[in-house]
């Protein structure tokens, strides 16, 4: 960590997730708080949410990745105002010339056109249906989304060409779309992960300082389950010697609340999250940071964090062992094990439009 990066005061930054703001990889200069000699006692304003907006050219993003059981996404924002610590999206952030720190949770970008876009793609004569992960990199859910409303456009995008979808969120917003979610349930196109990194409240509220509680994304879970769609409870990420005491309750809780599958991933730290990570456990935990970075850097070949694929989800080693050994005997024991079933492609179709030739058969 750069000893001369400015620290933002408490007061500046209430609710957020980072105290810190530094440069992305990719920028060629550096800030750094200095005395200009004025002697001003002068208060600088706290850190608010601002919102641009894009017209992205295309909305469904390709991947190859052999770690993720799809292979494209949608996301409706870049950044998001949950603020979690541990975000590996943060240094998507670079790209844009923001910081993967404060910037991340609080400059966002909003795609209004998203569902317009998105219903281009589909109706492309090269297009086959595969499902699509909605909302992978940023919360689809999160709280500009009641201003918004692209999630839910982009949702009855889909339900009207009959195309599946997995949504992954911890936003409460998603009750809001349960009529949406359900319908498309109904015909085997819909499925939802509800992200629980722990039943602590108060680690919860320090690591994801805008998300709602745990208790809170446990209703989440009954609220779908009632209504009939499937819900899998995302244990995620696994944090070592912070959150790993909790797995089997945080399973247990989901179970009773509804979900029908279960999956983790273990903490990734990757680019700028590391820097950040390291800060934010130096605040909140700094007598178990040692021993936190021990395990992390013990299961990443001695470094914060090794992206390898095949690797980076699961880590390596006694203690990545030994947390897939607990979550596969929990998974076993409250029946979270079972596979999904897969969603269907054979019902997609390309509605009419007004002024299109309809077919004679």
């Amino acid at each position: 960590m750069r000893e001369d990066m400015p620290h933002i005061p408490t007061e500046r930054r209430p609710g957020r997730g980072t105290g810190l703001n530094p440069e992305g990889r990719f920028e060629s200069l550096r800030r750094s708080d200095f005395d200009d000699g004025w002697d001003r006692d002068e208060e600088l304003p706290p850190f608010r949410t601002l919102i641009t907006e894009e017209r992205p050219r295309r909305m469904i993003t390709r991947n190859q990745s052999p770690d993720v059981p799809f292979d494209r996404s949608l996301n409706p924002y870049r950044g998001c105002e949950h603020g979690c610590i541990y975000c590996f999206a943060r240094p998507g952030h670079s790209y844009l010339g923001l910081s993967p720190g404060l910037d991340f949770e609080t400059r966002l970008v909003a795609r209004p056109a998203a569902a317009e876009v998105l219903e281009r793609d589909l109706r492309r004569r090269s297009y086959r249906p595969a499902v699509i992960a909605l909302g992978t990199a940023t919360d689809p859910y999160q709280p500009i989304e009641a201003r918004y409303g692209i999630t839910r456009a982009c949702l009855e995008v889909l339900r009207d060409y009959r195309h599946p979808v997995g949504v992954v969120t911890r936003g409460t917003l998603v009750e809001r779309d349960v009529d949406v979610l359900a319908e498309m349930a109904a015909m085997g196109l819909a499925q939802v992960g509800i992200t629980v990194t722990t039943l602590d409240a108060g680690l919860a509220r320090k690591l994801e300082p805008r998300a709602p509680s745990p208790a809170r994304r446990l209703k989440m879970i009954a609220t779908l389950a009632q209504a009939g769609v499937p819900v899998r409870v995302n244990v995620s990420p696994i944090i070592p010697g912070l959150s790993d005491d909790g797995i089997e309750a945080v399973m247990a809780a989901a179970r009773d609340a509804g979900a029908v599958r279960a999956s983790w991933v273990m903490l990734r730290l990757p680019f700028e999250v590391s820097e950040l990570w390291r800060d934010w456990l130096a605040t909140h935990y700094p007598d178990r940071a040692g021993k936190v970075m021990a395990r992390l850097r013990d299961m990443h070949g001695g470094r914060d964090y090794a992206p390898d694929w095949g690797h980076r989800m699961r880590c390596e080693g006694h203690y990545a062992q030994m947390i897939a050994h607990r979550f596969k005997l929990a998974q076993r024991r409250l029946g979270l094990d079972a596979d999904l079933p897969e969603l269907r492609t054979d019902l997609f179709r390309v509605p009419p439009r007004a002024g299109d030739q309809l077919s004679l058969f």
